[in-house]
């Protein structure tokens, strides 16, 4: 007899945003899709495989979703695609203490697809608030499977995947209509749902009371924002300072062993790409190393969605909502993550607002030219206070020019926002690590490595050849208007590929060495004529400036449109523009 062949099966997972069904395909299929404690965090369609004996399942985790009859992006997919008839088998995954809500959705899918196992998941978060779900008894009232999980512990994923295996290999039952009105969610919920006040964790609910409220939310979301930047500051000087003695060491030993090279060829290899890009990892690597995992745990607790609720009221007297704070908040990490990010608004006009801004938030790229910059005109210790400041100067120039888009440009009637707040847990250690170090850091320094190495030889090839000059002397005169120099404005202009560009451009034009070995870090910078004037001027152009080349195209590809993305480009280069050339007058007026 022949082989026997793979059958294969696809299983969507559907569920409301914040039930854990991306957790739980992560569970499933061994991927590392990022996940987190807020809601419309996966906006588009992920695939996954596990394979088990002569079967191949691919499991299709959708976008949480309250709703498949709405007009929201996530809606649309999540309905477009289980209408599609696809999916051999639809895993509806709902939250054990948010039953009820939960159910609609249920029902909706029940009433469009014959094979549904509905995974009653985080129960354990469900049993500290004193809540309990009888699983069996709600099989018996919808005539579909249930199994209760909690991803985290491991808990009911086997007997999950085994009812999965069951129903995909069994006959499609008889597709039921749930149009009753004596059986809506409300009374299912009710009879399948226990409650105990006595095993209900209320100190929860003061922390959270006290997180949310307007007197103490905001001082504490203030203090945090400064903890986490001062950590990062301080925390990143001696890491920074063993990887530079490192790579002196490595530039030392290919000196040494490649001496058969011709001296261009050198030049270009190890003075260029080698130096260039080691001098990107030795300055941005450390921040990176210590500002994801500080930001993924207000993410893992389940913060962020409070300090959007804390923000949403100002947001929107600028025309935007509380959403918008948090593609802000993304954008702290990266600016390609923040304009992504923008798909969890469902206003088309307030998205717009998002992506247009997201640019004036200071990412991770440019954290160590404001923690350099900073260190050239604040005394020790006073650094991280002037890149706190940095940050919260971008949000409030967020803030301020979407305020002016929609009265403008963008005027429109402001919509609702409405987002789920997700219970405070305790944050998953390991999990934030790997996610953070690996997932995040390990993937932002290896799009700043593939930029930073052919940046390098081209800055090597102007560093010695007239061009590096002369673009500097053409630059000047604007450069001195802004209250800075040429070579700081060629610093960011020939950064655009990346952020991490800027201090190796400004090394090697202020010393006007071929090579980043001979300069290091503030040391070169005070021994130079980059005042400290010009330092403030420079750190105000680093926060409000035109968006690195891979966040345009980003852009470009969530907009599709050629005027948006140009538009995202000149809106922070004409603020910073405006603020360096006011900020340079007063410096001016007042000596």
């Amino acid at each position: 007899m022949g082989k026997k062949e793979l059958q294969k099966y696809t299983i969507a997972l559907a569920g409301n945003p914040n039930v854990g069904k991306s957790s739980l395909f992560n569970s499933l299929t061994g991927l590392r899709r990022h996940t987190g404690n807020w809601s419309g965090k996966t906006v588009d369609i992920a695939a996954g495989m596990l394979r088990g004996g002569k079967r191949q399942y691919e499991f299709v985790d959708l976008p949480g979703t309250y709703s498949l009859e709405g007009s929201s992006e996530e809606e649309r997919i999540a309905a477009g695609y289980i209408d599609s008839g696809e999916a051999d088998c639809t895993v509806v995954v709902c939250d054990g203490s948010a039953l009820e809500r939960n159910l609609i959705l249920a029902l909706q899918i029940l009433n469009r697809r014959e094979k549904v196992i509905l995974c009653i998941n985080l129960i354990d978060e469900a049993r500290k608030q004193g809540i309990f779900v009888d699983g069996e008894k709600l099989s018996t009232i919808l005539g579909v499977p249930v199994v209760l999980t909690a991803v985290p512990r491991r808990e009911g994923l086997n007997e999950l995947i085994a009812q999965i295996q069951k129903t995909v290999a069994a006959p499609p039952p008889v597709l039921k209509k749930w149009n009753d009105p004596l059986m809506d969610a409300q009374s299912i919920a009710a009879q399948c749902v226990s409650t105990d006040p006595a095993q209900k964790e209320t100190w929860r609910l003061t922390l959270d009371r006290i997180l949310v409220s307007r007197r103490k939310g905001v001082p504490i979301m203030l203090g945090l924002l400064f903890l986490i930047v001062w950590l990062t500051v301080w925390g990143a000087n001696y890491p920074g300072m063993l990887l530079e003695r490192l790579f002196d060491w490595v530039y030392a030993f290919l000196k040494t062993n490649l001496t058969i090279l011709p001296p261009w060829l050198f030049g270009i290899l190890v003075d260029g790409v080698y130096a260039t890009a080691a001098r990107v990892i030795a300055v941005m690597l450390p921040p990176m190393a210590i500002f994801f995992p500080l930001f993924t745990i207000l993410e893992d607790v389940g913060y962020l969605p409070r300090m959007a609720f804390l923000l949403d009221r100002p947001m929107c007297h600028c025309g935007g909502c509380g959403k918008q704070a948090l593609t802000f908040c993304m954008g702290i990490g990266c600016n390609v993550v923040g304009v992504t990010g923008c798909r969890i608004i469902d206003s088309p006009r307030e998205r717009l607002l998002g992506i247009l801004t997201n640019a004036m938030i200071p990412c991770n790229g440019r954290f160590p030219a404001l923690i350099l910059l900073a260190s050239l005109f604040c005394k020790e210790g006073w650094a991280p206070l002037a890149v706190a400041f940095s940050v919260v100067l971008g949000v409030l120039g967020a803030m301020g020019a979407s305020g002016l888009l929609s009265r403008t440009a963008l005027r429109h009637q402001s919509s609702v926002f409405l987002m789920e707040m997700p219970p405070l847990r305790k944050p998953r250690v390991g999990q934030i690590l790997v996610r953070s170090l690996i997932d995040r850091t390990y993937h932002v320094a290896m799009r700043a490595l593939s930029v930073a190495a052919p940046a390098g030889a081209v800055l090597w090839i102007l560093a010695n050849t007239p061009m590096l000059g002369a673009a500097i002397r053409f630059l000047e005169p604007v450069g001195l208007l802004m209250g800075m120099n040429g070579i700081l404005l060629l610093a960011f202009i020939l950064s655009l590929p990346a952020n991490e560009l800027f201090i190796p451009v400004i090394l090697m034009g202020i010393t006007g060495a071929g090579s980043l070995q001979a300069v290091v870090g503030a040391e070169s910078l005070m021994a130079t004529n980059i005042t400290a004037q010009m330092a403030v001027c420079a750190m105000v152009f680093t926060v409000f400036h035109w968006p690195c080349s891979t966040t345009l195209l980003t852009i470009y590809k969530e907009t599709g449109s050629v005027s948006k993305t140009a538009a995202a480009f000149l809106l922070p280069t004409a603020i910073g523009f405006i603020l360096c050339v006011l900020l340079h007058g007063l410096f001016c007026y007042f000596g």
